[in-house]
């Protein structure tokens, strides 16, 4: 894992506490252990931030920090996930979870899609259900897999280290 450049690139809680809009998050997102690497903390931030990146909500940075509180995940990893939905993928991921919703509960629109703010809209009373059952489903199956895919990946790449390690010459000084 990039822990190293990762916490290069985190802030510490110090420095945050000077920052008087994260007063309204309170004094619980100072703790250290909330800004630490570890391997549960990174694989909870994944399904926190994945989860909150496939709900069309706002403000999805803010709920992802409240909820890494609980969850003890990492913020600043919480957060920045919540960025995979950005203005770029936020219509593919947000149709897809559409698609996913009126699979499950069989209640989708007849008209034909168009992708524009207005026919969206205009469509909110009809879509929002399904919209939201997928947004939900996909969050949970997509934050889990990233969940389990972190505890692997880390896992894969500690014990790689030890081989590493153990291949050394062993430098035997007397």
């Amino acid at each position: 894992m990039p822990k190293r450049y990762l916490k290069k690139l985190i802030p510490h809680p110090e420095t945050l506490k000077q920052n008087k809009a994260l007063k309204i998050l309170g004094s619980q997102i100072y703790e250290a252990d909330l800004w630490h690497l570890s391997r549960r903390s990174v694989a909870k931030a994944f399904w926190n931030g994945i989860f909150w990146a496939a709900l069309p909500m706002p403000f999805q940075m803010v709920a992802a920090a409240l909820f890494a509180i609980p969850l003890r995940a990492n913020i600043p990893l919480s957060i920045a996930l919540v960025w995979v939905t950005n203005p770029l993928t936020m219509p593919l991921v947000f149709y897809v979870n559409y698609l996913i919703g009126t699979w499950i509960i069989g209640n989708g629109i007849d008209s034909e899609f168009q992708l524009s703010v207005e026919w969206i809209w205009g469509q909110m009373e009809h879509i929002w259900i399904p919209l939201y059952v997928g947004s939900t489903v996909a969050g949970f199956v997509l934050g889990g897999l990233a969940y389990a895919a972190i505890l692997l990946l880390w896992r894969l790449h500690v014990i790689k280290r030890w081989q590493q390690r153990k291949r050394r010459p062993k430098n035997h000084s007397t």
